[in-house]
């Protein structure tokens, strides 16, 4: 018995069509513990900003916009720094004695549907906020049906 045998979204593919890739996707995110595996730095918000609008908020305190790289690429949205000099301790306001704010390598992803689109990311005062639209098209709308 293979892993997809016994896979709890099998008991939903009969009543689907079409819908075997997010079934894919969701097996690959909570099937191998993939989730639980994923440390939760940064912290980030999802939030619904319009009926098909969302936003994504990541803090990210420390960083500047040199620091930090996002990348979307096959349905994976990808938040990630650049390499940190972690060296300079010395800048133009003088010398850290205390480092409390923590700026450590991370990469933070997040799985986004098809018909979505990333409109882009903007950091201010610490918080990157990347803009994502789902955009219906026009076979998708609700239309009615004609009897014939």
């Amino acid at each position: 018995m293979t892993s997809k045998d016994l896979s709890i979204f099998n008991s939903l593919r009969p009543f689907s069509i079409g819908f075997d890739d997010m079934f894919d996707q969701f097996e690959n995110m909570l099937g191998n513990g993939n989730l639980s595996m994923q440390s939760n730095y940064p912290p980030y918000n999802i939030r619904k900003t319009g009926k098909d609008k969302y936003s994504i908020e990541v803090a990210l305190a420390g960083f500047n916009k040199k620091d930090v790289e996002v990348e979307f690429e096959d349905n994976l949205l990808t938040v990630r720094t650049k390499q940190v000099d972690k060296s300079e301790n010395k800048n133009k306001d003088g010398e850290i004695i205390h480092k409390g704010i923590s700026q450590r390598q991370f990469a933070r992803s997040f799985t986004i549907a098809d018909d979505v689109k990333v409109d882009g990311a903007e950091l201010k005062d610490g918080l990157l906020t990347i803009a994502c639209e789902r955009i219906v098209p026009e076979y998708k709308k609700k239309k009615l049906i004609e009897i014939k």
